[in-house]
């Protein structure tokens, strides 16, 4: 029957299949004599629709199409860290060694090393009952992560046996149970997950503790919280890769999926040398032992693009179920909604806004809803944080991919070209971004930090709002007629955004900043300019106080004070208080 199955027309990564009644929707498939990976997508009583993952060149009507059974799923065990996947989990390390610098069609290597030994630590006996997600065994998968193995979650059962300690293979059986109907299942060091099916969690927790990135313009304007969801809009050249390749390597989680979707393959490459140089500052090891990468570049067929987002989120799901926290970094989104154009195109769908599938906005939300905090089934919590990189048009933030993901993302970091253009890094606009996490965050960051913490992060953004407001007077009639309260405000404004908000990424103390630096950094501007602003008060001309040089040297704090030295702000707010003191006499 199945031998029956040929291809009937073919659309570039569409192919159809004429009057085959043996598959079932979303089922994977292999295509051609080359066995190319596909997904059915499409069914009606004449035609079965399959999107091949893979380049169609040299397939030709009447080639076979087979069917697995299953849906399109990924292989979840120890060897996913330190490795490089294209969009449908294939290892790229492992074709390179078999094919060369290309990958061929219809590559068939295992998504993990089936031959590599690990050093299993058994955590259960006999007559323990396990339930789906608890972990029965652990093994060292990098000298900083722990892999925990884990029940398949729609498994549960009673151990019947369990091997010894010791080196076993990927698909080596460790712990036997058996289920509640009486059948045996062997569990080994790996299970598979349909990648468009979040896995079950015990329960959602709300979002109340922030993901520490280290710059400044995030952790304090617009933080996210541990499980929360971003989305980085900027046009070409804004620093949207930068400013992620920041938080891959600085953010405070435990596990860092990076997703290169339909990026230049001179960025990704740029990435995978920058991490392996790269020193992890929590465990000083080499940032790759816990970095996965999804490299699935804009010259790789277009369906495994869109197929890519869904890889990426299932591995971070799995590292949550541990007990980890993942950020998963999706650059760019933009791309995979075009590869969703481009196949909606070959299906002959109706076109929505800009050419965009009318699903466009389910299909966002569908990923941005597979983040989250949540108690996990193995016990304990465990988060995914996802940032999704957009890349509108001529920098338009009206284009439906931009406005979609600001439905489903609840912190927007809007970069800016011209602050780009001028070298501010990173070039968050902070009149247009924004964080909905304020008020689940707050309590914790008044906690760890103090109530004045968040106080000095209210009159900064008021101080930010304020010169806003003032430089449109300023552009209309100059700077000449604004009273000197007015000045103070826009000099201090600029202390501000070019002395905190501006962080340095090649400066060894500037590139990571910690929250009490930041908290001292702003309590030592506010400082500055209450005092000043009860100088000007008593009619001495602004232009003194700005002689005094205290405005330029704060400008420069975040470069001549170390992060390991807070103590030297207390010397900066006695020299404020002397020079200023000395106006008066």
């Amino acid at each position: 029957m199945e031998n029956n199955n040929v291809i009937y027309g073919i659309n570039g990564p569409v192919v159809t299949v004429k009057q085959a009644d043996c598959f079932e929707m979303m089922e994977m498939v292999h295509v051609g004599e080359q066995n190319l990976v596909g997904e059915v997508i499409g069914i009606t009583d004449d035609f079965t629709t399959i999107q091949v993952y893979e380049e169609t060149t040299g397939l030709k009507p009447g080639d076979p199409v087979r069917g697995t059974g299953a849906p399109m799923n990924v292989l979840l065990g120890p060897g996913i860290i330190d490795n490089i996947f294209d969009g449908i989990e294939r290892p790229l390390k492992a074709i390179e060694e078999q094919s060369g610098a290309f990958i061929n069609r219809g590559a068939t290597v295992s998504s993990l090393d089936e031959n590599k030994l690990w050093n299993v630590t058994m955590k259960v006996k006999v007559g323990d009952r396990l339930e789906g997600g608890q972990i029965y065994a652990t093994l060292p998968e990098t000298p900083i992560i722990e892999h925990r193995l884990m029940v398949h979650p729609e498994l549960s059962g009673i151990v019947t046996k369990v091997m010894p300690d010791g080196d076993y293979k990927l698909f080596d059986t460790v712990v036997v149970i058996k289920d509640d109907e009486g059948a045996e299942h062997n569990l080994t060091l790996c299970q598979k997950w349909p990648i468009r099916t979040s896995r079950p969690v015990k329960n959602r927790l709300t979002s109340s503790v922030p993901l520490i990135t280290g710059q400044r313009v995030i952790d304090t304007l617009f933080p996210i919280a541990k499980g929360g969801t971003a989305a980085i809009p900027g046009g070409f050249g804004t620093g949207k890769t930068m400013t992620q390749h920041q938080l891959a390597k600085w953010c405070d989680a435990d596990i860092i999926i990076y997703v290169g979707c339909g990026e230049r393959g001179n960025e990704m490459s740029q990435v995978l040398e920058e991490f392996s140089e790269l020193i992890d500052p929590k465990s000083q090891r080499p940032m790759t032992d816990r970095t996965v990468l999804i490299a699935n570049t804009s010259n790789m067929p277009v369906a495994a693009r869109e197929a890519s987002i869904y890889t990426g989120i299932t591995l971070g799901e799995y590292y949550r179920d541990m007990g980890y926290h993942v950020a998963m970094m999706a650059d760019s989104t933009s791309r995979w909604a075009e590869a969703l154009r481009e196949i909606s195109g070959r299906l002959e769908e109706m076109p929505a806004e800009e050419g965009f599938p009318a699903y466009l906005p389910s299909r966002l939300a569908e990923f941005y809803e597979r983040g989250g905090r949540a108690d996990v089934l193995s016990g304990g919590e465990g988060s995914v944080t996802l940032i999704g990189a957009v890349s509108p048009q001529g920098s338009d933030f009206s284009e439906p991919v931009t406005q979609n993901t600001k439905r489903f993302t609840r912190c927007f970091w809007a970069l800016d070209k011209s602050l780009a253009y001028s070298r501010h890094y990173p070039a968050i606009n902070w009149m247009q971004s924004y964080s909905e996490y304020f008020n689940d965050l707050d309590p914790w960051f008044k906690e760890n930090l103090g109530e004045d913490f968040v106080e000095y992060r209210n009159r900064i953004s008021a101080l930010l709002q304020e010169e806003s407001s003032l430089m449109e007077i300023v552009k209309l009639i100059g700077s000449d007629v604004l009273p000197d309260d007015q000045k103070l405000v826009i000099e201090t404004a600029r202390v501000i955004r070019v002395g905190f908000l501006q962080q340095n990424a090649f400066h060894a103390d500037d590139t990571f900043v910690p929250l009490e630096k930041q908290k001292l950094m702003m309590k030592t501007i506010l400082h500055l300019y209450k005092k000043a602003k009860e100088i000007v008060a008593k009619e001495i001309p602004l232009s003194k106080v700005l002689n005094l040089g205290l405005f330029d040297k704060l400008t420069k704090m975040k470069y001549d004070i170390p992060n390991s030295k807070p103590e030297m702000f207390d010397d900066y707010i006695k020299e404020i208080d002397e020079k200023l003191a000395s106006l008066l006499k």
